[in-house]
């Protein structure tokens, strides 16, 4: 974990988003001259050998994260699911990195988010729930999370309790229901962050409110 954050610190150094690795990739997405793809892939080594400057951190594992993303550069979507029962609100508690979060993860390809969300509330909590509002769309980088190697949006979802019963998962080791002062503090920041536990207990007090975003 601790040298995946500092590989993403390494290629999100260059402002908001590194340029170069974007424009390389675009680049090769889209060129069919081999002379401007050799230029591309010299442009990735290049970003990859600035990132790995920049800290220290090794070349290798740098350019080769570079190399495996192909197509046009776009965000990778992040879906969570926002569940509560008698004003309490659904958390679990990650395998990866002991920190509670609501349940949720990537969009697959072929999934609509509503199908990708109550997919992984299910997998994660044992409850299978019907997605009914988008609560929040957030830009995880405005948002304060840590440093992570990707431009990623993350969907937070209103989901209702249609059936199951709370039970753990592969990725999880404990679920559980919590009233807004009682919070733990030891959430998984990469994942969900106070200020926006505390956004949704306000949008649960005025289900009239819009949808928050950036």
């Amino acid at each position: 974990m601790k040298q995946f954050v500092l590989l993403a610190s390494s290629i999100r150094f260059y402002g908001r988003h590194f340029k170069p690795v974007d424009l390389a990739q675009n680049g090769l997405a889209y060129t069919k001259d081999p002379f401007d793809a050799e230029r591309f892939h010299r442009l990735q080594a290049l970003a990859a050998e600035m990132a790995a400057a920049h800290t220290n951190a090794p070349f290798e594992p740098i350019h080769n994260l570079f190399v495996e993303n192909i197509g046009h550069a776009t965000p990778k979507m992040d879906v969570r699911g926002v569940v509560f029962r008698s004003g309490k609100l659904l958390l679990v508690r990650e395998k990866s990195d002991g920190g509670w979060t609501l349940p949720g993860g990537w969009v697959e390809v072929g999934e609509t988010p509503s199908e990708a969300v109550e997919k992984e509330v299910w997998e994660e909590s044992g409850f299978r729930t019907k997605a009914i509002k988008l609560l929040a769309f957030y830009d995880r980088d405005k948002q304060g999370h840590p440093p992570h190697a990707y431009h990623i949006y993350k969907a937070l979802f209103l989901c209702e309790i249609v059936g199951g019963a709370a039970q753990t998962s592969s990725e999880t080791t404990e679920v559980a229901f919590f009233e807004r002062k009682q919070i733990p503090s030891d959430l998984s920041f990469s994942r969900i962050l106070p200020k926006q536990i505390e956004r949704l207990f306000d949008q649960l007090a005025h289900p009239e409110w819009p949808t928050d975003f950036d």
